[in-house]
């Protein structure tokens, strides 16, 4: 084992617990996962319906996306993105400069409890210093 994968096996063992932690605070939660900026699965804890990998790539183009437009619009560093559709939300919030937390939620949730256990979440992790 390398030394980059035995890093990412440790930052997974500590922080899946962070993430089961959110996900259980509401059924309405169904998916959480950490990924870095380009989209590569950190951790994750989700049923088998969500391809973490396949949400690290939608999330590194939509990311990318709203950092562009952000930029553009002179509104700043892009702090989160909401995608809200008919059957749920998909909220990202940033981890740092280097990752972001992911967060899948079933349409009945409560979105601002959603952002608040996220952003509760975001500040566990920073203060860990995983990442």
């Amino acid at each position: 084992m390398n030394a980059k994968s035995n890093v990412k096996e440790v930052m997974n063992k500590k922080l899946k617990p962070i993430l089961s932690e959110l996900r259980n605070f509401s059924n309405d939660i169904e998916a959480a996962a950490v990924m870095s900026r380009d989209g590569i699965n950190i951790a994750s804890v989700m049923d088998d319906t969500v391809d973490p990998d396949r949400l690290g790539a939608m999330c590194a183009s939509l990311l990318s996306l709203g950092d562009k437009t952000s930029a553009e619009l002179k509104r700043g560093k892009l702090k989160q993105v909401l995608i809200e559709g008919e059957q749920g939300c998909i909220l990202m919030v940033q981890i740092g400069q280097r990752a972001v937390l992911a967060v899948v939620s079933k349409p009945t949730s409560n979105l601002g409890m959603v952002f608040l256990e996220a952003k509760k979440t975001v500040k566990t992790i920073i203060d860990s210093k995983l990442i």
